[in-house]
């Protein structure tokens, strides 16, 4: 396929953690511009909430994604979400 004269290749599937792993990296740099430009960080985390409860309704539904957050109390108590944060 071209468009514009560009060679357009299909892409090989990438698996589901490795898509993850390169959209947290986008989404830690967005985040840090954002701080430097002067956002707060609470501003920053529930505005990304929105988007991500915004995003997995318009793919799953509203009832998927209420039980989808239904369970992430017991995944925060758990420690998923806890960062370690190194002491020098």
């Amino acid at each position: 396929m071209k468009i514009l004269g560009t060679t357009i290749f299909p892409r090989e599937p990438v698996a589901d953690s490795e898509q993850k792993r390169v959209a947290l990296g986008y989404l830690h740099e967005a985040w840090a511009e954002a701080r430097l430009d002067g956002i707060d960080g609470d501003c920053l985390a529930q505005a990304c909430l929105f988007a991500a409860f915004a995003e997995l309704v318009a793919t799953y539904g509203e009832e998927a994604a209420a039980e989808f957050a239904e369970r992430l109390g017991a995944r925060i108590r758990n420690g998923e979400f806890s960062v370690e944060q190194s002491r020098q």
